[in-house]
């Protein structure tokens, strides 16, 4: 299959298995007295977004007890019956609602071993569980969408400066109360296996791809790994894979394709899986949490270098989505 934009023709040739380099490190980025500390913090950002395009944050503002809470909501959430999720189904070519094992990789062409739960604020009439059902679930779900995407808007603000925009560039094509945001907190379940298990080759959690949007945070729980990246700039040919632990303290970002456009390729977006467990048998569930600073519909994508052709972020995200979905 041919796709429309270069990023998935690309990534429709990356699924094999490659090889395991862990002598390389992410590199973790302490976020703490952000004000006080900015120019410090945002040389490291762009260090690690222009040589890794992978990095790890610590010290970071959102409150612990939220996102415990936001996990134990995500897991409730999970464990209703497939009958009680349908009703808050995705929604067709959007970034909202329910969805299981529909997610199919260009990379892989074999559908993702997982469920999920995309809020996407202006795309939610109707598809939030009711009080009765997971109480308390929207507004603990709210709050944390919130918090992460304030800390997106701020990592992001760096990266303006160093591109020589306004710092709030990327705030304002992210607007939250705009009836374009398109910004997502997604909820996910990497599914339990059972005793009968045997590991398949090309069968993944989540198969090989980069991802569509500015900014990815990545929320995980310590002990639930499976995440691995193919950094740096050249990662697509040689396909050398880092496993990425996981910490509950510890957020996950990854240049998107989005900003690897915006920024003419200075930013580069990474490639990055979650692999099945690989032993025979029995396997718990693995859960994580993944807001994507995706631009506001209206947005206009523009290369100032004309590497690529300009469209607005709309444009963009429903190309995805389709190759996708």
């Amino acid at each position: 299959m041919t796709y429309q934009l270069d990023e998935l023709n690309l990534e429709s040739t990356l699924g094999q298995t490659g090889v395991l380099d862990n002598s390389r490190a992410i590199p973790v980025i302490d976020f703490s007295d952000f004000e006080d500390r900015r120019e410090e913090i945002k040389e490291a950002l762009w260090d690690a977004a222009t040589q890794v395009g992978f990095f790890q944050i610590r010290n970071h503002p959102i409150p612990m007890a939220l996102i415990d809470e936001s996990f134990a909501h995500s897991e409730r959430l999970f464990s209703l019956t497939k009958e009680e999720k349908a009703k808050f189904s995705l929604l067709d070519g959007q970034n909202a609602g329910w969805e299981y094992k529909n997610q199919v990789r260009p990379s892989t062409g074999t559908a993702d071993q997982k469920e999920s739960y995309q809020i996407t604020l202006p795309k939610m009439e109707g598809l939030w569980p009711s009080q009765q059902q997971l109480p308390d679930f929207k507004e603990q779900l709210l709050e944390m969408e919130h918090r992460a995407w304030q800390l997106g808007m701020a990592i992001l603000s760096c990266f303006a400066e160093k591109l020589g925009k306004p710092s709030d560039f990327f705030t304002d094509a992210h607007d939250r109360a705009s009836g374009q945001y398109q910004s997502t907190l997604r909820l996910l379940h990497y599914l339990p296996l059972d005793k009968s298990y045997i590991p398949q080759a090309g069968i993944w959690r989540a198969g090989a791809h980069s991802d569509f949007d500015c900014l990815t945070m990545v929320f995980q729980r310590t002990g639930q790994d499976g995440l691995q990246v193919c950094p740096g700039k050249d990662a697509h040919h040689k396909q050398s894979w880092t496993e990425v632990p996981a910490y509950n303290d510890v957020i996950t970002c990854n240049i998107g394709d989005m900003l690897m456009r915006w920024s003419d390729d200075k930013l580069k977006s990474t490639l990055h899986r979650v692999i099945m467990p690989q032993h025979i048998g029995a396997h718990p569930a693995r859960y994580s949490m993944a807001f994507f600073c995706q631009a506001n519909k209206d947005q206009l994508i523009e290369s100032a270098l004309d590497k690529y052709d300009s469209m607005t972020a709309a444009e963009y995200l429903r190309y995805r989505l389709s190759a996708n979905f």
